[in-house]
């Protein structure tokens, strides 16, 4: 069952079924993801763990609700689908966290495939002491074990060498929901910018830490982009290293925001259109992630 919930309307679908919480909430926003949400939805369900999804459509124009709604319908899901008409992921994010009743978070990206074990990987690693965020690290479609380890082996090093720094994007996001909202949770009127993922996990770390493992990855479509780079620069990366341990907050909200908002980086002003009918079912891969 699903819920088709529109921001200036209100509840607008009948038939919705009780059933008892879960510990788990994953929570998708998209926009014109049509050609790879049914897929991405389709790894979710195989999740070995229950779970609510929330996935909140910013605005789409290409039939990614009906194919979110018709994924839901296949997988018997317990789900909801979010209207939010504000531009920008940040915006996206905070309307679905308002929707959140469970002890845990996992952010998912629209594009990317996730491995069966993935949520119970990612609680095993919450529910140590102290831990409220869970991270994982990327591999292309297809990888084989070898790739995975190197991977593994590359997120585990920086984590012990930099604790107090993000090192996975926000498609490969864990949260304690609690801590998460202690900290501010998503906020355009805290954060508009993008690299929101690393923002709100310096946030949320004054809560507890961050944890990795070789078993929690994910993986991303390799589809290119076509818009101007939106990555930080090399030294902002490197400004970033030398002062998260002491400076953190300095770095983003004094340093990293105004050079953003000199580059017009607006988690609002970012779209990604052209590719996205593209790639095939599954992102033209085999592994058998579901």
């Amino acid at each position: 069952m699903y819920l088709n919930f529109d921001q200036d309307v209100g509840l607008a679908s009948e038939g919705w079924v009780r059933r008892a919480t879960p510990a788990w909430t994953v929570l998708i926003p998209f926009f014109n993801e049509a050609a790879l949400l049914a897929d991405t939805i389709a790894s979710i369900a195989a999740q070995t763990v229950p779970l609510t999804l929330i996935l909140v459509d910013n605005g789409s124009t290409d039939g990614s609700a009906d194919v979110a709604r018709a994924a839901i319908d296949r997988h018997g899901l317990d789900a909801i689908v979010v209207t939010e008409r504000r531009a920008g992921k940040v915006a996206a994010l905070r309307t679905g966290l308002g929707w959140v009743r469970t002890r845990f978070v996992a952010t998912c990206d629209a594009d990317t495939l996730y491995p069966p074990h993935y949520l119970a990987e990612a609680e095993r690693l919450l529910r140590r002491d102290g831990c409220v965020v869970a991270g994982a690290y990327f591999v292309a479609p297809g990888a084989d074990q070898a790739a995975l380890d190197a991977e593994a082996r590359k997120i585990l090093s920086a984590a012990r060498a930099l604790p107090r720094q993000c090192h996975a994007g926000g498609a490969g996001q864990a949260f304690d929901v609690a801590a998460l909202r202690a900290a501010g949770g998503f906020d355009p009127d805290i954060w508009p910018f993008i690299l929101e993922d690393h923002e709100v996990i310096h946030r949320t770390m004054t809560q507890g830490g961050m944890l990795y493992s070789r078993d929690l990855w994910c993986m991303p479509s390799p589809r290119e982009r076509d818009r101007e780079s939106i990555r930080w620069t090399l030294f902002e990366r490197l400004v970033y290293s030398a002062t998260a341990p002491w400076a953190g907050s300095w770095f983003f909200y004094n340093f990293l925001a105004t050079r953003l908002q000199r580059r017009r980086l607006l988690s609002n002003k970012i779209r990604e259109r052209a590719y996205h009918d593209l790639e095939g079912p599954a992102f033209a891969t085999t592994h058998p992630v579901c």
